[in-house]
């Protein structure tokens, strides 16, 4: 669209304050500008704008829900053939990786993808570097490449990919990485209205984890699997260094069911974890976040004095290709609305960081597509093992807890390997321990390597 065809739809629509700033600008400016307004879809944000102007809640939240089937840590009398399926497919070359990392750590205090801050406990290697290392075994273990496809943002595109070139792909191979960007979408202020992030540029965001369908479908990456054979995807975010990102258990039970998009959930620690509630609604499996959860039922107890609904999603998936072609070529996902902080340029060209909510981004989320399937299987895993998030600066989900729950992983295998491990009071390893899935990727395969007179002692590295 050339300037005058923009301009003139600005107008018709209501947001010609956007040019507030037009005469101000340098040609490059200018060009930037237009740009940037030529991606805004007027349908789809005056849509997105009416419903909530008119209190329409494009998630409904299922009143009538129960516990969805959950393969529990005790059900174990179909691990061996899950197990045999998963390992089949994977030496097959079914299986690929994919990992959501659109996101910069601005809420950790860091400047850069979130996949850059650093969490080793003492070699301080990156949350991309763990994944990289955890997916370079298992390719070697089951003498395959497996392909590593991340979805990055216009936030951090560039930045992700110099992180990987700069660091020789982790020994990966730059054909086996592959990155790629999600889209972006506008962002509107409190009356409805397009916000300026600079005068050459609107506020604009990811579009969530949910966009990872239509990403895939147009960015390249699904016609790359197709190409390599490619059947299943293994789904993580980029924030847990814990996360199993090969799990032959997993896959086995996926493809043993002929799922479409499977889950792993663990129990929740308490009733308002900040987790989604994987349920059952009118048969369907779903999702339910924690901040639509009703009370009642977030706290509501089974015959058996626990949780009735204690299974809290990780935001760990396994996805059939075949699927993420239907549900990003043709189904819709809802768009949940968030009320936040955006920074903005007011009426007198300042650049303006607020102190309170004052727009609204709109965001799609991986786990609504669940219901569209029509079969998914749910995996319990053991928390200690495969969860630990790095979300805020301090406290719960911290990268301070992020390295203890590593460290209390790394502690554990030692100590079934029979060596002893110092703990706090609290049951915490209290020293800092660092295993890399280079050297070992379980606790089976560092059983079978564990140096005979090892001693553990603070800042130990294998």
């Amino acid at each position: 669209m050339n300037e005058s065809d923009v301009k003139k739809l600005f107008e018709d629509n209501g947001q010609e304050h956007v040019f507030g700033f037009w005469n101000e600008l340098d040609p490059s400016q200018k060009n930037n500008l237009i740009e940037s307004c030529s991606q805004v879809d007027f349908k789809w944000l005056k849509e997105r704008c009416d419903n909530v102007k008119n209190g329409i809640n494009e998630i409904e939240i299922p009143t009538d829900i129960t516990p969805a089937p959950v393969i529990c840590l005790t059900d174990t009398k179909d691990h061996k053939e899950a197990t045999v399926l998963g390992i089949e497919a994977l030496k097959a070359g079914k299986v690929g990786v994919f990992l959501v990392a659109g996101g910069q750590g601005s809420r950790l205090g860091f400047n850069g993808p979130k996949g850059c801050y650093e969490v080793g406990p003492c070699t301080n290697k990156t949350l991309f570097q763990w994944h990289a290392e955890q997916i370079r075994a298992s390719s070697i273990r089951y003498g395959v490449s497996i392909p590593w496809y991340i979805m990055t943002s216009t936030l951090n595109h560039d930045d992700t990919e110099k992180f990987f070139k700069d660091n020789d792909y982790f020994g990966l191979g730059a054909e086996n990485v592959k990155c790629f960007k999600q889209r972006m979408v506008p962002s509107v202020d409190l009356n409805y209205k397009l916000i300026l992030a600079q005068k050459d540029g609107l506020a604009v965001n990811p579009d969530g984890h949910g966009g990872c369908f239509w990403a895939l479908c147009n960015r390249g990456a699904l016609d790359d699997m197709k190409t390599r054979g490619i059947e299943y995807l293994s789904y993580f975010q980029v924030d847990n260094p814990l996360v199993k990102i090969i799990d032959p258990l997993f896959i086995g039970y996926h493809v043993k069911a002929g799922a479409q998009m499977s889950s792993k959930i663990l129990k929740k620690a308490y009733p308002e974890e900040k987790v989604g509630h994987i349920c059952l609604d009118e048969g369907k499996t779903t999702v339910i976040e924690y901040s639509d959860m009703p009370e009642d039922q977030m706290h509501a107890k089974g015959d058996d004095g626990e949780l009735k609904f204690w299974a809290g999603s990780i935001a760990i998936h396994i996805l059939s290709t075949s699927f993420v072609d239907e549900v990003g070529g043709q189904a819709k996902l809802p768009w949940h609305v968030a009320h936040k902080k955006i920074p903005f340029i007011d009426d007198f060209g300042s650049h303006v960081v607020p102190s309170s909510n004052n727009g609204i981004k709109f965001e799609t989320f991986v786990f609504d597509a669940l219901p569209i399937t029509s079969s998914s299987i749910t995996l319990e895993v053991a928390r200690e093992e495969e969860f630990a998030p790095v979300k805020n600066a301090d406290g719960l989900d911290s990268p301070a807890s992020c390295r203890q729950l590593m460290s209390n992983r790394f502690g554990e295998w030692l100590e079934a390997a029979g060596k002893s491990v110092p703990r706090d009071g609290e049951g915490n390893v209290s020293i800092n321990i660092e295993i890399s899935p280079l050297f070992a990727l379980d606790q089976d395969e560092f059983a079978g390597k564990c140096p005979e007179g090892l001693e553990v002692k603070d800042g130990m590295v294998l």
